[in-house]
C-alpha cells in the first residue's frame, strides 16, 4: 500500500514538473520579441489528474493561477514621426483612389471636388481647435481672479508661520452681537472702542486715535471670549486667537519669535484682531522671585509690539489688541497702561438670565406652563456658562426617564419622537439641585475693588 502511494506521488510530481517547464518556456517566449514565433510545441494541459485521495499529502497546484510575471524591459517604440507619415500616405492614397474614381465620371468637375474636400478637412481641422480655445477661456479668467492674500514667510520659521495658520488664525468667527445675552454696556464700549474706529476711519485721528488695547475683566463663563468674536465680525477683521501654551516653547528664543511673528501677521492682515485669553498667565507682574529669564523676555517683547501697533498712520490698517483675564490683580503694571480700556463683564442681571434662557432653548421643545421669567430669577448669581449647563441638564431629563430599564437593544429601538420629549418645570428644579453657581460672593467683591480702584470704562 505504501509503495503504490509512493509511486503515485512521483508520478503527481513528474506530471507538474512537466507543467512548471511548458510555463517557464511561455514566459520566456514573452519575454523575446518573437514570442509568437516560440511558443512551445508541448501542449499545456490544465486537467488535473491528481488523485482524489483524501489521504494524499500532496495539493497539486491549481493550474489556472499563474505567477505574477517578471518585469519587461519595453524597448521604444516607433516615432510618432514615421507613424504620421505613413498615415498621412494612407489618406493620400485614398484621397488619389476617390478622386480617380470620380474623375472618370465627372471629368473636370473634380477639380471642384477637390477643392472642397479641403476646405471641408480645413473646417474640421480647425473646430477642435476653436473648441480648445473655449474650454480655455474659462482657466484663463480663473487665473485673473483674486487670489487670497499669503503672508510672506522669508526670513521666519516655516514651520511657526504654519503653526500660527492652522492653530491661531480665524477669518470667519460668525458671532453676531445678538448671539450674546445681557452685557448691553460691555457691548456699548467695545463698538466704541473698536468697532466705530473701523466705520468712521476720518473721525479717529489724532487725539481721537483708536485705543491700543481693550482689556475685559470678570468671573469665569461671563462671555469675554464670545464678545470678542462678536467684534472681530462686526467688524469683518482677520481673528487671532491666542493663549499661552501657542506663544511658549521649548527652544530658547523662539517665544519671542512667536510673538513678533503674530504681530507681523497681524499686521499683513490688517484690520485684523488679536484676541489673548487668559493674558494673566503670559504677563505676569514682573520682579517676582519665581519669574523665570524667559518669560521676562516673552513679556518684554509682547509690550514692544503693542507700542509698535500705532505706529501705522493707515486706518485701514488697524490691529486691535483684546485681552481678557480672570485674576486682573496678576497682570504686569505696563501692560494694564497700554490695555488703556479696562471693562468689567458683570454676571448677567435678571433679564439678561432670561434672554440666555431664551438663546438655549430655542431648539428645544418647551412646555407650554414652563415660566421663563421664574426659571431666571432662581438662577441669581448664575454665570452664563452655568446657565447653559442648567439648560443642557434639564434637557436631556425626559431622556433619561425614557431610556431607563431598557436594555441597549431597545435604547436603539427607539424613535425620534419617544426621546424629544419637552422640557418641563420639574426637570429644570431637577437640574438646579444638581448644579450649583460657580462663582462665590467672595469673588465678586474682588472683581468690584479691583475695577473701582484700576477700571477705566
Amino acid at each position: 500500500m505504501r509503495k503504490e502511494r509512493w509511486q503515485q506521488i512521483q508520478q503527481e510530481l513528474a506530471q507538474e514538473y512537466e507543467y512548471v517547464k511548458d510555463i517557464q518556456m511561455v514566459l520566456n517566449g514573452f519575454r523575446s520579441d518573437s514570442h509568437l514565433e516560440r511558443i512551445p510545441t508541448s501542449r499545456i494541459s490544465y486537467e488535473d489528474d491528481a488523485s482524489l485521495d483524501p489521504e494524499a499529502w500532496f495539493t497539486p497546484r491549481d493550474p489556472e493561477v499563474w505567477p505574477a510575471p517578471n518585469p519587461v524591459e519595453h524597448k521604444p517604440g516607433p516615432s510618432i514621426r514615421q507613424v504620421n507619415r505613413s498615415r498621412r500616405t494612407e489618406t493620400s492614397r485614398t484621397t488619389t483612389n476617390r478622386s480617380s474614381s470620380s474623375g472618370k465620371g465627372s471629368g473636370g468637375n473634380s477639380t471642384l471636388k477637390r477643392g472642397a474636400d479641403t476646405k471641408s478637412s480645413r473646417k474640421e481641422d480647425n473646430k477642435p481647435r476653436n473648441k480648445d480655445a473655449k474650454k480655455e477661456e474659462p482657466t484663463s479668467k480663473e487665473k485673473q481672479e483674486p487670489e487670497e492674500k499669503k503672508f510672506d514667510s522669508t526670513g521666519y520659521d516655516h514651520d511657526l508661520v504654519d503653526m500660527l495658520e492652522r492653530d491661531i488664525l480665524q477669518k470667519n468667527p460668525n458671532v453676531r452681537w445678538d448671539d450674546i445675552a445681557d452685557l448691553q454696556e460691555a457691548k456699548k464700549l467695545l463698538e466704541e472702542a473698536v468697532v466705530l474706529p473701523m466705520w468712521m476711519p476720518d473721525f479717529f485721528k489724532g487725539i481721537r486715535r483708536p485705543w491700543k488695547g481693550v482689556l475685559m475683566v470678570g468671573p469665569p463663563g461671563t462671555g469675554k471670549t464670545m464678545l470678542a468674536k462678536a467684534v472681530a465680525t462686526e467688524c469683518s477683521t482677520t481673528f487671532f486667537n491666542i493663549s499661552s501654551s501657542t506663544l511658549t516653547s521649548k527652544y530658547r528664543g523662539e517665544s519671542e519669535k512667536l510673538v513678533r511673528l503674530l504681530f507681523e501677521m497681524a499686521r499683513f492682515h490688517a484690520p485684523s484682531t488679536i484676541f489673548i485669553d487668559e493674558i494673566d498667565s503670559l504677563c505676569s507682574r514682573r520682579g517676582s522671585d519665581s519669574e523665570h529669564e524667559a518669560s521676562r523676555r516673552v513679556k518684554s517683547e509682547l509690550l514692544i509690539q503693542m507700542d509698535g501697533i500705532t505706529n501705522n498712520e493707515d486706518p485701514a490698517k488697524v490691529v486691535m489688541v483684546l485681552a481678557a483675564t480672570n485674576f486682573p490683580w496678576d497682570i504686569d503694571e505696563a501692560l494694564r497702561r497700554r490695555l488703556e480700556k479696562r471693562i468689567y463683564i458683570p454676571l448677567p442681571n435678571s433679564s439678561g438670565r432670561e434672554a440666555l434662557l431664551k438663546i438655549n432653548l430655542k431648539d428645544v421643545e418647551v412646555c407650554p406652563e414652563l415660566d421663563v421669567n421664574d426659571i431666571a430669577e432662581r438662577l441669581d448669581g448664575y454665570s452664563g456658562a452655568d446657565i447653559t449647563n442648567v439648560c443642557r441638564d434639564a434637557s436631556m431629563m425626559a431622556m433619561r426617564r425614557r431610556i431607563h430599564g431598557l436594555t441597549p437593544e431597545e435604547i436603539r429601538n427607539l424613535t425620534k419622537e419617544e426621546l424629544e420629549l419637552p422640557v418641563s418645570r420639574e426637570d429644570f428644579e431637577e437640574a438646579i439641585r444638581k448644579i450649583n453657581k460657580s462663582v462665590s460672593r467672595e469673588d465678586l467683591e474682588k472683581y468690584e475693588k479691583w475695577m473701582s480702584e484700576f477700571g477705566s470704562t
